[in-house]
């Protein structure tokens, strides 16, 4: 009799081993073991603060000129989701490819009312308002939610390199005249800098502008899916 339940366990062991080992295993080597907070929902991806100080990061009071030689300012953003880039209209390496990949954002959001670009000139002497008008015209017939702003240099590398702490600078010695991160900053609705996590369980803060070889996910793939979570959020 002992022999008997013996050898029904072994068989029972076995047939578990056999079914369901491999997927843990498989689950463990993807990085894919469920999560033991259950109230999030699948796909979800919770997006953190940017905090400086254990404060979350706000982005500061700016006030610019736009392609249409209108003053835009923060307050202009409040209430709505929007991303943030800096470039410049003579760039001859990485903002064409930011600014391909910002085109993907505008068409999928564009037509909504709580969503808006601000692309910032780190060129101002040169990009003014109608400068700048020439290049929107490049993207988009009627940019009403995509601003490309400019003013005083001053301010302007201000706001990037203490605003957002996106590196900016004049650096004759490379391709254009400036050198600058290709990064795109994502602010909620009430101006707060958000990002989602890396597979570490760390912010990525910014995401990456420009496509990068041999990378699935590429930062306008995240952000198609981050700027719909900010969009739906209460």
């Amino acid at each position: 009799m002992k022999l008997k339940k013996s050898l029904g366990l072994i068989v029972v062991l076995l047939i578990f081993g056999y079914l369901f080992i491999p997927k843990i295993i498989k689950r463990v080597q993807n990085d894919t073991t469920v999560s033991s907070n259950r109230t999030i929902k699948p796909g979800y991806t919770s997006l953190d603060f940017i905090r400086l100080n254990g404060e979350a990061k706000k982005v500061p009071e700016f006030l610019f000129l736009n392609q249409d030689s209108l003053y835009i300012s923060n307050e202009d953003y409040l209430g709505k989701v929007y991303v943030a880039e800096f470039f410049f209209s003579r760039c001859p390496t990485i903002c064409p490819i930011m600014n391909k990949n910002m085109k993907v954002l505008y068409d999928r959001f564009g037509n909504q009312e709580n969503f808006a670009i601000a692309s910032f000139t780190i060129d101002p002497t040169h990009d003014t308002p109608s400068v700048l008008k020439k290049y929107a015209e490049g993207y988009v017939d009627k940019a009403a939610s995509w601003n490309f702003l400019t003013g005083e240099k001053a301010s302007v590398y201000r706001l990037a390199n203490e605003g957002f702490n996106i590196f900016a600078s004049i650096n004759p010695a490379v391709a254009g005249g400036f050198e600058h991160q290709g990064y795109f900053a994502l602010i909620d609705k009430n101006g707060y800098i958000r990002s989602r996590r890396d597979d570490f369980g760390n912010p990525i803060v910014y995401y990456m502008g420009i496509d990068q070889e041999e990378v699935e996910e590429q930062g306008v793939d995240q952000l198609l899916v981050d700027i719909e979570q900010l969009l739906n959020e209460k």
